[in-house]
């Protein structure tokens, strides 16, 4: 029997949890993120995305290309409330949900808790859910597995609802643009491109021996999304594989005292996260962004559990392997490799594929 499965991506999150709250921004171009010199979007309303304006993009960028956007300072509180009251609707309908952030999940509703045997159904009344009791709009995408219901969800948005059904996969898998495969990001496109890769269709070309020569382990994940394929099943309980802080600087450091200070700070904020996660790793990675926003990372595992003072050596020896030949716009302090990782070896190899989606 196949699976049901369910996406739901709620429409421009942050930003719509703005509007919502302050009437004065609905149909205004809207970013959540600081207006500074260095300022990152974190979230685009669909107004501002008309002017090209997306999260990840520099304020100094999103400002030129719409020169009347409206900053709001982000409330993650506020959206976690959201995000929870959200995911207590999800559970009405089943239990297998696998958040992949505050503003998407898939659901598997193959046997869900209310007897409904259409997957359509369950997503169109979560949707009218979600409206009624938070007032925003959510994207759904629906089909017998992870991969094609992800991309379905993003096939009408916003407000939309898209369903592959079992005998339209392989039509509408050949005719999907790359681009668009869940998986496929900037470089991995670019990659393909040079390939004559262009369409679902263009990847069938290529057999299993060829696809993982080309792409590594990721080929046998386009292998068989390619074919419509993904066995990957709704996960309830996604462990936490890394505890991590960072910080993007408002003036570039330049001097070995300002680099260490500011590393000093990072070494407490993560030990005060590590704390409050329960968690403890062997693996430290440190990560490094120039001004010229090349970035770099340097890691080591270590036999013992990473404690205070083993951070600190850890640390230190971490950043004499960084070349300190430019300013610094940003440092980063990872712990990975957890404790409990060690019992989950049989599990499958999560693919290392260039998520830009």
């Amino acid at each position: 029997m196949s699976r049901k499965i369910i996406h739901i991506d709620m429409d421009a999150f942050f930003a719509s949890v703005e509007q919502r709250d302050f009437p004065e921004l609905r149909g205004k171009p809207v970013v959540v993120g600081g207006n500074s010199e260095r300022g990152v979007i974190a979230a685009a309303s669909y107004e501002a995305r008309k002017f090209g304006v997306k999260s990840a993009m520099s304020s100094k960028v999103a400002l030129r290309r719409c020169p009347h956007l409206i900053f709001q300072k982000h409330r993650f509180e506020v959206y976690k409330e959201v995000s929870q009251q959200i995911r207590a609707i999800f559970y009405e309908y089943t239990d297998l949900v696998e958040p992949l952030s505050l503003d998407e999940a898939f659901l598997d509703v193959t046997d869900n808790k209310k007897g409904i045997e259409s997957a359509t159904q369950v997503a169109r009344e979560i949707k009218q859910k979600i409206y009624e009791q938070t007032h925003l709009t959510a994207s759904a995408g629906v089909s017998a597995n992870k991969f094609l219901a992800k991309v379905a969800s993003d096939q009408r948005k916003p407000n939309g609802m898209y369903i592959i059904k079992p005998k339209d996969v392989k039509a509408f898998v050949e005719q999907l643009p790359i681009e668009k495969f869940f998986g496929v990001g900037k470089k991995t496109a670019e990659k393909m491109h040079l390939l004559d890769i262009h369409k679902g269709k263009d990847l069938l070309r290529f057999d299993l021996t060829r696809m993982v020569h080309h792409f590594g382990k990721a080929g046998h994940y386009f292998y068989d999304i390619a074919r419509g394929i993904d066995e990957r099943p709704v996960r309830p309980h996604r462990e936490r594989k890394s505890v991590g802080i960072e910080n993007t600087f408002s003036k570039d450091l330049r001097d070995q005292q300002q680099i260490e200070m500011e590393i000093d700070r990072l070494k407490e904020g993560l030990l005060k996260r590590l704390s409050k996660s329960g968690k403890s790793g062997k693996t430290l990675t440190l990560k490094v962004k120039f001004d010229n926003f090349e970035q770099i990372t340097r890691s080591k595992t270590v036999a013992q559990q990473i404690n205070e003072n083993s951070l600190n050596n850890l640390s230190k020896d971490l950043l004499h392997e960084v070349p300190l030949n430019r300013p610094i716009r940003l440092l980063g302090l990872t712990i990975s490799n957890f404790k409990e990782e060690a019992s989950n070896v049989a599990e499958a190899i999560q693919l290392k594929i260039d998520f830009e989606a």
